[in-house]
């Protein structure tokens, strides 16, 4: 395992923990799907890399496997004519092809496994990405909750603080009409003694009575600061 494949285990397995104390997780975990993201992008160019370098090596080993038969059937074709120097040099040939065609092989399998392995890196990376994709959606989610709580309790708080009950402005709308029906009640008794007294139905001592309490409110309300 890659010391790149470590730091990213371990980066993933800290992921929920670290979720669990974020002010903002959606946040973070963008900033986890960006950098993966990143990481994808960077895998997948490093595998096109390798598959093209296989490919070569591939077609190297094999350009050396035919050269190396190609020397065999010229020592045969050169032993059959009697030319058994010519035979030495195609096999002495085929000796450097043969070798050649080894040290491709070797080359090509370490490309070909090495490829492999970049190929299952990649899924699993694919694979976080989208678990932690779907995380995000979760928590994305939770945070759009508390936001509407949070706004549906503003919302109730400012409601009771302003006195906008429908029982309580009810209350304060009776409490209202029924001072003034009190008071126009009053101003009519008021006005029907006045009327009465008017008209002499009032004894002398009663209006001398009447009078002076009369007074007495006025001094009372020119200390107040009312003036008629």
């Amino acid at each position: 395992m890659s010391i790149a494949r470590r730091i990213r285990d371990i980066t993933v397995a800290t992921l929920n923990e670290r979720l669990e104390k974020a002010e903002d997780p959606v946040r973070m975990i963008d900033q986890f799907l960006w950098s993966t993201r990143e990481d994808i992008i960077q895998a997948e160019k490093l595998h096109q890399q390798y598959a093209n370098h296989s490919n070569h090596l591939r077609s190297q080993w094999l350009q050396a496997e035919a050269q190396k038969e190609r020397r065999e059937q010229q020592a045969m074709t050169a032993l059959k004519a009697g030319e058994e120097n010519m035979a030495r040099i195609a096999l002495h040939e085929k000796a450097s092809c043969e070798e050649r065609s080894a040290q491709y092989r070797e080359l090509y399998e370490q490309s070909r496994q090495n490829t492999m392995d970049l190929e299952e890196q990649l899924r699993e990376m694919r694979s976080e990405y989208q678990t932690v994709y779907d995380k995000r959606e979760y928590y994305a989610a939770r945070m759009e909750s508390v936001r509407l709580q949070q706004r549906m309790n503003s919302r109730v708080q400012g409601g009771v603080s302003d006195g906008a009950h429908p029982g309580t402005m009810f209350r304060q709308m009776e409490d209202r009409i029924s001072d003034l029906e009190q008071e126009a009640r009053s101003l009519r008794d008021v006005r029907r003694m006045g009327r009465e007294f008017d008209q002499g139905g009032v004894g002398n001592t009663v209006k001398s009575v009447i009078e002076r309490e009369l007074a007495e409110l006025k001094r009372k309300l020119e200390k107040e600061g009312w003036s008629s």
